[in-house]
């Protein structure tokens, strides 16, 4: 079960090409998409978007599916989850956390901020200055199908992940970042945190190092 990047959907594991990757040594590949992204429900409702929800509907998306042998990744949004349904019980036999460092412990994530304000000024139909620091992220951000009003709600949903739960994660994890990826430089220390973690570096930045991982 793998799960995507904050903004995109289960299909950049198939356009990447890491689901056929994967599919072709006889596992079942299954590609959520996590409420207000994707193919899933996107309401506008505040109440829609309770704390950790994402990794609640993930652990209810096991059990529904009845997944008694299955392993866990996520990139970037997808590795947050990932870990919160490790901390909350999930014991996949193994599992990868890409694109994420301390933003995976910490309440508020350090691209937060920046996200919040592109996404506030794209769901009141505003425009992002050209070669403003906003003009890529909102580039990212604003792709056919998302939308903005709901992201928004999905940035109120994350919560902290004590270093305390973390040590208690058995689950053998690869922890993997792109080597440009400077938002994300406390991956190592992650990788630390969990007791059966390794970690590793690939090429390029947070948004280019999944082309080299497939």
């Amino acid at each position: 079960m793998l799960f995507h990047g904050f903004t995109s959907a289960g299909s950049q594991w198939i356009g990447h090409g890491h689901a056929a990757a994967i599919a072709a040594h006889g596992y079942r590949v299954i590609l959520p998409d996590p409420r207000g992204h994707g193919d899933s429900a996107r309401p506008h409702d505040p109440a829609c978007y309770p704390p950790d929800v994402l990794a609640g509907d993930g652990l209810a998306l096991v059990d529904r599916l009845g997944l008694d042998d299955h392993d866990l990744g996520g990139c970037s949004l997808g590795g947050r989850i990932v870990l919160r349904m490790l901390v909350r019980g999930a014991r996949p036999a193994r599992a990868v956390v890409a694109g994420q460092g301390l933003d995976a412990i910490d309440g508020a994530t350090n691209r937060t901020g920046r996200h919040r304000r592109v996404l506030t000024v794209l769901a009141g139909g505003d425009t992002i200055e050209p070669g403003s620091p906003d003009e890529e992220m909102a580039y990212w951000i604003n792709q056919p199908g998302t939308d903005p009003q709901a992201l928004l709600h999905v940035l109120d949903t994350h919560v902290a992940t004590s270093d305390a739960a973390l040590r208690q994660v058995a689950t053998p994890t690869l922890v993997v970042i792109g080597d440009q990826d400077d938002d994300h430089a406390s991956a190592d220390v992650l990788a630390a945190a969990l007791p059966n973690a390794r970690f590793a570096r690939v090429p390029d930045n947070h948004f280019t190092a999944l082309d080299r991982s497939s």
